[in-house]
């Protein structure tokens, strides 16, 4: 089956118009994530002393997953309430240590 030329450029304006909109798609959804991002370090940046930020910082670039979770624990404890603003360094280095003798308790036993 043929198409004549007024069908292929009706389905080539289609398939422009498609990939234009999903671009448009894509770059808002990546602004939306910079904002959040944008207004989750500002929120750090109230809870955390810089030394304490620093730290964090730190463990970001070792274990980036980890320090991501940490982090958005950190923000809801504060708006909880739950933690002392701002969090210092020592304060940090006590959650840090908590959180890994959680992971070491795990015993295995062979039967």
């Amino acid at each position: 089956m043929s198409r004549s030329p007024d069908e292929l450029e009706q389905i080539k304006q289609r398939r422009m118009a498609d990939m234009r909109r999903r671009m448009a798609e894509e770059d808002r959804g990546e602004q939306v994530k910079q904002e959040m991002d944008v207004q989750k370090q500002n929120l750090l940046r109230t809870i955390l002393s810089p030394e304490a930020r620093s730290r964090l910082n730190n463990l970001k670039m070792v274990r980036p997953d980890f320090a991501d979770q940490l982090e958005l624990q950190l923000i809801q404890l504060a708006q909880q309430g739950k933690l002392p603003v701002p969090l210092t360094d020592d304060d940090l280095k006590k959650i840090l240590i908590e959180l890994q003798n959680r992971k070491r308790d795990i015993k295995i036993t062979r039967i």
